[in-house]
């Protein structure tokens, strides 16, 4: 009997201790109940914004701060980027009920599974500024300064340092504030945290993939490994650099390339002045020993200034490196100072005598009889070539008709022939009796000359004294000594001793 009775009191111990928790725990499940009902649960986060265990009130003040952080970063060409931030705009929450609907439908007696569960989700962030703050702001961002905007620049042909290359486009960065300002405010609106213009910018037109501009490069490409390299015997060469050929290229605004022909005509023309030697002024060891200065004549290298151009554009069309004489219309014996070489006819009027010599060696020499100063018929000075030989020739003039049987001319109508009229050579007669022009020499002379002298031989013919040409001949051959009729008459009224030398009295 007293088991039984300490066995009813200590299973009513127990009842009443599993009471007493039953009813604590009880107490403490429906107190969370109560704090539920005004608490979101732990792990509620809303937008980004972590609300454990706030009320509404709480939560929205949070979201609140939350927003009141807001910052737009914009990001710009050059890896450039700027901000913009929330307080600057008046940015800030705009409360919708929401949170407050959203703690409402929570269900504060599933407190215990929610309790190490994460609830986020999406609320909507109502939220207000002002656009005019907005468009202060916008204007302060250095990317929007006029002045430290770079204006896009189309790609194009331009001449560089020492060519034409392809410059490549500039993108720049300008923008237009009335087009970003939209763009801004909408990203605000929608709560962006970036906004990327790199697409907003005003761009070039023409870019370097341009077809237009590639054909033109490949057009001026075909100049670039373009030069001509002139040689005048052993005389030091002459290049017509690429440099030059490119600076001679003209692109037109169509990127059409053209060869400038006004600057291949002025470069012909250069190397015509340098590289001519027709008519110029020589210096002449004669067969007595001194020197003189020989100029006049017809004589010497002349560039065909027309054919040279028209060479030229076919060069540049072939490209490459070419090496070549220029295109003569006439050429002398050899290049250098001495053009004349050392075979040639020397005649010496005021000694009259004639010389030639064949490869430096004196092969022949004679008196002879030149034009009659006297009448005006000196006979031309200069240095010219034997232009063609000829048997059985009549010479005619005004008044004569002289038949001969070796005529080998040299300037103009004026040659070397045989005069058998005469019995006498050297001496003065050509002062009064001289010949119409033309050098006359003894017959036997005439035929060993025509035997041996080859056409295009240079002839040297000179004066000692000052004379004065004034016949046609003279003239058209390009005498050194040609005055013109009128220039002479002048002349003579300013000084009356400009007359041509008279026979030297002799004593007996």
């Amino acid at each position: 009997m007293t088991q039984f009775i300490r066995k009813h009191r200590v299973l009513t111990a127990v009842a009443a201790v599993t009471l007493l928790v039953l009813i604590t725990l009880g107490g403490i499940f429906y107190a969370r109940v109560r704090h539920y009902r005004t608490h979101f649960f732990p792990g509620t986060v809303m937008s980004g914004v972590d609300v454990s265990e706030l009320t509404a009130e709480e939560a929205n003040d949070k979201v609140a701060r939350f927003v009141a952080d807001y910052l737009l970063t914009i990001y710009c060409r050059d890896d450039k980027k700027y901000n913009i931030t929330g307080p600057s705009i008046g940015y800030a929450y705009v409360p919708n009920g929401e949170i407050e609907q959203i703690l409402a439908d929570q269900d504060e007696t599933d407190w215990i599974s929610q309790r190490k569960t994460e609830k986020s989700q999406e609320i909507l962030l109502d939220t207000t500024f002002d656009e005019k703050l907005i468009e202060q702001e916008l204007a302060k961002l250095p990317c929007m300064q006029e002045d430290q905007m770079i204006p896009p620049e189309n790609a194009k042909i331009d001449w560089v340092d020492d060519g034409y290359q392809l410059v490549p486009e500039v993108m720049g960065t300008t923008l237009k504030f009335d087009k970003i300002l939209p763009l801004v405010v909408q990203a605000v609106t929608d709560g962006d945290t970036e906004l990327e213009l790199y697409d907003e910018y005003e761009d070039p037109t023409v870019y370097s993939t341009d077809e237009k501009l590639n054909a033109c490069m490949d057009t001026i490409k075909k100049y670039y490994g373009s030069s001509i390299t002139y040689t005048f015997g052993k005389q030091e060469p002459y290049e017509l650099t690429n440099e030059v050929i490119q600076s001679w290229l003209d692109v037109d605004d169509d990127y059409q390339v053209r060869v400038d022909d006004e600057k291949v005509t002025n470069f012909v023309q250069m190397m015509a002045s340098t590289y001519n030697t027709y008519g110029d002024r020589r210096e002449f060891k004669t067969s007595l020993g001194d020197k003189l200065q020989v100029g006049g004549g017809d004589y010497g290298w002349v560039i065909d200034k027309e054919k040279e151009k028209a060479q030229i554009y076919e060069d540049l069309a072939a490209g490459g490196h070419i090496e070549r004489e220029p295109v003569y219309q006439q050429v002398a014996k050899r290049h250098g100072d001495n053009d004349i070489g050392s075979t040639y006819v020397e005649i010496d009027y005021t000694n009259q005598h004639l010389w030639y010599y064949k490869d430096g060696e004196l092969v022949l020499d004679t008196d002879i009889v030149s034009g009659n100063l006297s009448r005006n018929n000196g006979s031309p000075d200069g240095v010219f070539k034997i232009v063609y030989k000829q048997r059985n020739a009549t010479l005619v003039g005004e008044g004569y008709s002289s038949p001969v049987d070796y005529f080998m001319p040299y300037a103009y109508n004026v040659g070397i022939h045989d005069a058998s009229w005469r019995s006498k050579f050297g001496d003065q007669i050509y002062l009064t009796s001289g010949s119409h022009g033309c050098i006359n020499v003894p017959p036997e002379v005439a035929k060993e000359l025509y035997g041996i002298l080859e056409i295009g031989t240079p002839v040297v013919a000179y004066y000692r004294e000052k004379v004065y040409l004034t016949a046609e001949n003279a003239r058209i051959s390009n005498a050194y000594s040609y005055i013109s009729e009128d220039d002479y008459k002048e002349l003579k009224k300013k000084d009356p001793t400009a007359v041509n030398p008279k026979p030297k009295k002799t004593t007996h």
